[in-house]
């Protein structure tokens, strides 16, 4: 029998697919298709300190080998996950979740982070830097290695659970950015978020997303992801969740050979709702291919 468990910043996993921040709701949407048990745990939408909107629509845009969203972290705000989200998420799944949070100022951070620190229910923090940065001219903080490293180390100070960064791709050197944050105090990085695209429709002559510009995800970034993951374990020798364009058994253990401890799976969820599910089922098959008896040996394995 192959062994698919893995560790993830202390916490063990039945197995290394983790269904990422804003493909999955709050879960139990998709456990009413599948025992989401199944899952190795899954990171929850997007929360931030107060209750959001998110963008007008179109916020969907369909490209080749992928998709646009610019959906704006629509979300009910803290207060509302964990009064009604958590304990309804609680009915349908037993394990430790991954609680994603996104912030426009340190303080939002600091604070989201705290609230849910608290919470039994909650395994890890996944802290989204993709954000514009309100008091840094809008800039997201994950461009700048030290606004990264101050969110990292604000998290920290208010927080006892693994903090696990989650990196933007649309920079000139991601590395400098997980380096920053592992020195202060990161116990793990996620990569990578979408990256920034944008379609025009031809008749009407105008952006296609109502925002302009939406994040870019799906198969066809998975080749970018993989070379990020392979530059950050190189230079940081935390967990890494690989994530970006993953929507196979066979992406899963090349991602984890390139370093990821653990995947996430986005943009596959919103085109095929079993697509973890079936994953999860081909990962034993696709180990004895590849003569794995044990997953959390590989991670790494292409260094």
């Amino acid at each position: 029998m192959v062994s698919t468990k893995v560790n993830l910043c202390g916490l063990s996993l039945d197995n290394p697919i983790i269904p990422a921040s804003g493909t999955f709701g709050f879960g139990y949407e998709f456990a009413e298709l599948y025992d989401i048990n199944i899952l190795g745990t899954f990171s929850f939408k997007g929360t931030t300190k107060e209750p959001r909107f998110g963008n007008p629509t179109p916020r969907i845009a369909e490209c080749p080998s992928g998709m646009l969203n610019a959906v704006g972290l629509q979300n009910p705000g803290v207060d509302k996950v964990i009064s009604q989200e958590l304990p309804r998420l609680k009915k349908c799944f037993d394990k430790p979740v991954m609680a994603n949070v996104s912030g426009f100022s340190v303080d939002d951070y600091a604070y989201t982070c705290e609230r849910l620190d608290k919470e039994n229910q909650v395994g890890w923090l996944e802290v989204n830097i993709s954000c514009p940065n309100v008091h840094g001219g809008g800039m997201s903080f994950g461009t700048d290695p030290k606004a990264a490293a101050a969110v990292t180390r604000a998290v920290k100070k208010v927080t006892k659970k693994p903090v696990i960064i989650k990196l933007s791709p649309n920079v000139s050197d991601i590395v400098s950015i997980a380096i920053a944050c592992k020195e202060a105090g990161a116990d793990g990085l996620s990569l990578i978020n979408t990256l920034l695209g944008m379609r025009i429709d031809k008749k009407t002559r105008k952006p296609v997303l109502a925002n302009t510009t939406g994040g870019y995800s799906g198969p066809a970034v998975f080749p970018v992801a993989l070379r990020m993951v392979y530059q950050v374990y190189e230079a940081v020798k935390i967990p890494i969740v690989g994530m970006g364009g993953i929507s196979s058994a066979e992406d899963v253990i090349e991602m984890m050979l390139a370093g990821a401890t653990a995947v996430e799976v986005g943009a596959a969820n919103l085109v095929d709702p079993y697509a973890s599910k079936k994953i999860i089922n081909d990962l034993p098959r696709v180990m004895e291919k590849y003569k794995i008896n044990n997953l959390s040996e590989i991670i790494g394995g292409a260094h």
